[in-house]
């Protein structure tokens, strides 16, 4: 897995850290969000690590399950939250569907996703796949 953090100053003046690495497996991703976490000051809430966790690995699992791969997943940082942005090649976006209660073919995560994040949006990205943009609060 490749990654690169960033450290950036936005025109407001506030401090910004960034985080980009190309996931192959949730596994990867959760280290990658922990990795993160664990560089910030103040640092978050355990709760909040949690949900990150949490929402992460289903963004994860869900462009591996749907998309076949993850074309980046960034993590940003400021003063009011951590945006996590997972881009993958599919441009279908998530549909809201009935859970499967035998685990056959799920239905939980993207519900799941939408409690735990404070905004979440979907946009097509320019190379016809698309960018799911979700905010926790920090």
């Amino acid at each position: 897995m490749n990654d690169r953090m960033l450290m950036t100053l936005s025109p407001d003046g506030e401090t910004r850290t960034d985080y980009v690495c190309r996931p192959e497996k949730a596994a990867e991703a959760r280290d990658a969000v922990s990795s993160f976490v664990a560089r910030l000051h103040p640092a978050p809430a355990a709760h909040v690590v949690q949900n990150l966790l949490l929402l992460v690995t289903e963004l994860v699992t869900n462009a591996l399950r749907h998309a076949g791969t993850v074309t980046a997943l960034r993590l940003t940082a400021d003063r009011t939250g951590v945006h996590v942005r997972v881009t993958d090649p599919s441009p279908a976006h998530p549909q809201n569907r009935t859970p499967d209660l035998t685990g056959r073919t799920g239905g939980f995560g993207w519900p799941m996703v939408q409690r735990l994040s404070q905004e979440i949006t979907v946009r097509d990205s320019a190379d016809g796949g698309k960018v799911i943009l979700a905010t926790v609060v920090r």
